[in-house]
């Protein structure tokens, strides 16, 4: 009789010799790339530092492919996006104190965002760890609390036998539902200490299936099949779990009307008949979904955005299906339904009885003719021109990475995805300098396809020296850059709030020299031109910039 705890693999004598025999002159640094190859990864993004150069020499005995950023916070965005691209956990390579400090903001964007990021940064030697103050260059008291309240999960290392365990551990709980960065800490002495240790191969970590209870997806099913106005709002969740398919057959099995969140873009076709589309900043929307009867909230958590500013006030049953704990029932009482969101719609999918309601597809088109009314009462033909310009050149298939800009905060009402996971923007934490290197990120991903970057002049600031890593990779990156002479959203807030503005207006550089001067080549556009100029950049390989001078201005909200 043989116990599953019998079953334990053996090496074959090939592997048992490989082991026996390592090759010379490995370290620490070593059984992390061998680590990182053996879980899957093949490119990794970084920037090099004192305390962390084992790492980076063992990438040259390694198959991996390095992706050097100018800047560690844009080395973070690029893992992000490349995370958020291929749904792998993106290795992120940091040093010490500055360095690893100055990614805090994009792993708190890729927290918010749910993208797979798995950060790995050094230590001071381990003599000085233990919170004295040793005197060390980069030395921090706690460096692990700093990261310990943005990532999902923080793994310490101490010895060389500890790494490989260590990033299987963070690996598994990067790719968990639901996905998110996470941190692994490693002093410098052990990642340059000689190892006999065996060489790494194939790791085994298999993230964990988030599976709904089956009792309360019944109640679920049982909720939407008998109900008469069943609405549903998908959020990035559906687009991580790759769950879109199966949104679309429920909704049409259910007839129920279907809303996307700014971070659940594409998760549904924009021109179907049962399509809301992403319009949540519209009262006229807020009033339809507080109509329901029953709504069905799948991988959202109704934060700020996604309830038109917390002033929506569901009236009928809400089920919520949320992987991440801290967001499900935090906002409004639900039938809350612990689960990835590609296993509770198929669940769904199977137990829900179909039902016809004619009507549905009327009351979408009313909202919409509604909304359409309301924003063309605004004259706002600019906006919408540029946007429209921006839908026409870019290929449908082409990621597009959105910076904190007006013409971002019009693309997440406004803007047509045309394919899940492929519109991303940094509205989960907010900070600027998002776009262009996330697109980098993206790129590194597939270079087959070309990406667009989209800020402002403000935003732009923060990424101008990741345009030598566009050139280095030769990265198919176009940036679009809305040059409107500061911060534009900011400008626009202070004058409704206070009447006028103060530290939003902004001396720029000239962009066009200043990429060019990068060997990166630019044009100056118009709104008349705009969609000419930048299908031609997005269709040229390589780098690219399009700066377009224009004042936009935002609709006007609905939520005071």
């Amino acid at each position: 009789m043989t116990h599953d705890h019998d079953l334990v693999l053996r090496p074959t004598p090939a592997q048992t010799a490989a082991a026996l025999n390592p090759p010379p002159g490995r370290n620490g640094g070593d059984l992390v790339v061998e680590t990182l190859s053996g879980l899957g990864a093949t490119t990794v993004f970084g920037l090099p530092g004192q305390h962390a150069l084992g790492m980076f020499d063992a990438l040259r005995r390694s198959s991996l492919t390095y992706v050097g950023l100018r800047i560690e916070n844009n080395a973070g965005f690029a893992a992000d996006a490349y995370g958020r691209i291929t749904g792998e956990a993106a290795p992120l390579l940091l040093s010490t104190g500055p360095g690893a400090l100055m990614s805090l903001a994009a792993l708190q964007e890729a927290a918010a965002a749910s993208a797979p990021v798995l950060a790995i940064g050094s230590q001071v030697p381990t003599a000085g760890l233990g919170g004295g103050r040793h005197g060390y260059l980069h030395e921090l008291r706690d460096q692990q609390a700093s990261f310990r309240d943005i990532v999902k999960s923080v793994h310490i290392v101490r010895t060389a036998s500890q790494i490989p365990s260590a990033l299987a551990a963070a690996w598994k709980s990067a790719l968990t539902a639901p996905h998110g960065p996470v941190w692994v800490e490693i002093p410098q002495d052990v990642l340059l200490a000689e190892t006999t240790l065996p060489v790494v191969t194939a790791m085994d970590a298999t993230p964990d299936e988030v599976v709904p209870r089956p009792e309360l997806t019944a109640v679920a099913a049982d909720l939407l099949s008998s109900a008469a106005r069943p609405v549903i709002i998908a959020g990035g969740g559906v687009v991580r779990s790759d769950a879109s398919g199966k949104l679309l057959a429920l909704a049409e099995k259910l007839d129920a009307p279907v809303v996307t969140t700014f971070g659940g873009k594409g998760a549904f076709p924009w021109e179907h008949p049962l399509s809301l589309q992403s319009w949540l900043e519209d009262r006229h929307t807020t009033d339809f979904l507080e109509s329901a009867d029953v709504l069905l909230v799948v991988g959202s958590g109704l934060g700020e955005l996604s309830s038109n500013y917390h002033t929506f006030a569901p009236r009928g049953r809400v089920i919520q299906i949320e992987a991440d704990l801290g967001k499900l029932e935090s906002n409004h009482t639900a039938l809350g339904i612990h689960a990835d969101a590609r296993l509770a719609l198929s669940a769904l999918l199977e137990t829900v009885t179909e039902r016809e309601d004619p009507s549905a597809a009327e009351a979408v088109r009313d909202v919409l003719r509604r909304v359409r009314e309301r924003i063309a009462s605004q004259e706002l033909t600019l906006e919408q021109q540029v946007l429209t310009s921006v839908r026409e050149a870019l290929p449908d298939t082409s990621p597009s990475f959105w910076d904190m800009t007006i013409l971002a905060y019009w693309a997440w009402s406004a803007f047509d995805a045309r394919r899940p996971n492929t519109m991303h923007s940094a509205q989960g934490a907010g900070g600027l300098g998002y776009g262009f290197p996330a697109a980098l990120g993206a790129a590194a991903a597939d270079r087959t396809r070309p990406v667009l970057a989209v800020s402002g002049d403000g935003g732009a600031m923060y990424s101008i020296a990741d345009l030598a890593t566009a050139r280095q990779y030769d990265l198919p990156v176009t940036w679009l850059i809305v040059d409107d002479g500061g911060y534009g959203i900011l400008r626009e807030y202070m004058t409704d709030a206070f009447g006028e503005a103060t530290a939003t207006e902004l001396s720029r550089p000239d962009f066009v020299a200043l990429a060019e001067s990068f060997g990166v080549p630019a044009v100056r556009t118009s709104p008349e031109t705009l969609s000419e100029d930048l299908a031609k950049a997005l269709a040229q390989p390589g780098p690219s910039v399009v700066v377009l001078p224009a004042l936009l201005r935002m609709f006007a909200p609905t939520h005071l």
